[in-house]
């Protein structure tokens, strides 16, 4: 494979960049040498998102913009879109390969026998099943990945696919069924990783806290395995379900562990009608008192991060008034990631009545994020005089570097190579 050049393009989640740097890995090994994709590669791999009717589009651009930069290049499409819109993936011109979620670990030796010149071309017989019909058939097999590039920090894939089903979601038929790789694997990922010299893990996966569904483990006897793991001295947990944010997961965390007061948590509507209607396990009163004990045991300067959907089918002005006062008198979190209701194919919220008008969503959208920027500000005032731990990065920007603490505040302070992935003691 000498001479033969490849190029990445990665849209969408933490988890995606976790694959296409386990691909680059593969690729590099077998020979081939990664450019930019501006540049002229040989082969294009475009690892897509299809969250939203947006991701769609950006996506089959992103296939297209590598098409134009070399129109003889084969481009290899995987991830979410090409899960579910396979065959409108396959008709875009320049795409030789596509790959949805049962056939990632076929990516890098499929792609490699593509090149030497093998018989390998897209599926012609492959028919357009119903996404139910298609669900069932997407295998339990778990590609092991994490991201490589940062000196700092590494995003530690645990776990894929989800069995929710919530009505607007279509993560279960793009990702499949929950599943993992057994600890003792994710154990020696996180080992090459502080190979490395890295020292901050991010785990990810579709639903992180259902770990062990597949192995008959537990998420907390993967947290308490890899707190073992010498070189890594931090780690953050990406998102977690509320429901799975165990009082026991708390308690050990709050110990003494190198698990950091950093919390990603999904709410999605402050209203108990709508979480009901669209399939969530939980209601506003159990998420109250979860963010409650988790600051009981932990310290009021947690972060959290919260997820938050604006205009689901039947958010009314009353109900997404209760969503904006939960937020803000309640929970109170340091940020919010705020997402417009995006109609996805096939779900059940698709066709539910009352569907809200886009003007709407993009107003309700515009008073969350200015909560968010209040939040923030507030969470960042709230730490100001505090003695705080700071992993600084590499990246240098105009003379300044930055870090950020346990509890995920931005810190800046002049260039420094010297303090380049390392923990340094700060007052905020």
């Amino acid at each position: 494979m000498e001479g033969k050049k490849i190029a990445f393009l990665t849209l969408g989640c933490k988890l995606n960049y976790a694959e296409t740097s386990t691909y680059e890995r593969g690729f590099v090994a077998a020979g081939l040498s990664v450019v930019p994709w501006e540049d002229k590669a040989d082969v294009y791999l475009v690892n897509t998102c299809s969250v939203t009717q947006h991701s769609d589009g950006k996506c089959r651009n992103a296939i297209r913009r590598c098409h134009k930069v070399n129109p003889e290049a084969a481009i290899v499409v995987t991830g979410c879109y090409a899960e579910l819109k396979r065959d409108e993936v396959a008709a875009i011109e320049g795409v030789r390969l596509v790959f949805g979620a049962k056939e990632k670990t076929k990516v890098v030796p499929e792609t490699l026998s593509m090149l030497k010149g093998d018989s390998v071309s897209l599926d012609q017989n492959w028919r357009d099943l119903s996404m139910a019909q298609e669900y069932k058939e997407i295998s339990k097999d778990t590609l092991a990945a994490y991201s490589t590039g940062e000196r700092t920090r590494s995003f530690l894939k645990v776990q894929d696919g989800c069995n929710n089903f919530c009505a607007y979601c279509t993560v279960p038929y793009a990702r499949g069924n929950s599943r993992n790789i057994p600890i003792c694997e994710v154990i020696k990922q996180a080992e090459a990783i502080a190979a490395e010299g890295v020292k901050e893990v991010v785990l990810t996966g579709v639903n992180t806290g259902d770990f062990g569904k597949t192995t008959g483990e537990s998420f907390l006897d993967l947290l308490k395995a890899l707190d073992k793991v010498e070189g890594i001295e931090r780690y953050r947990i990406s998102s977690i379900e509320p429901n799975l944010i165990t009082e026991e997961i708390v308690d050990w965390i709050a110990s003494g562990t190198k698990f950091q007061p950093h919390f990603h948590i999904p709410l999605q509507v402050g209203c108990d009608e709508l979480l009901e209607k669209v399939g969530r396990k939980y209601t506003t009163g159990f998420f109250a008192g979860r963010i409650d004990y988790i600051r009981q045991k932990m310290g009021d300067k947690v972060f959290f991060g919260i997820d938050v959907i604006v205009g689901l089918p039947g958010e009314t002005d009353e109900k997404f008034e209760m969503t904006y006062n939960f937020l803000k008198d309640r929970v109170k979190p340091a940020y919010l990631h705020v997402f417009p209701y995006s109609k996805r194919p096939g779900t059940r919220a698709a066709i539910m009545k009352d569907q809200v008008q886009d003007s709407v969503k993009t107003a309700r959208v515009k008073r969350l994020e200015d909560l968010c920027a209040q939040l923030n500000a507030d969470f960042t005032e709230s730490c100001r005089g505090m003695n705080e731990k700071v992993l600084f990065e590499s990246t240098d920007r105009n003379g300044m570097m930055a870090g950020y603490t346990g509890n995920y505040i931005r810190i800046e302070r002049p260039f420094d190579a010297s303090l380049v992935g390392k923990i340094v003691d700060v007052v905020i």
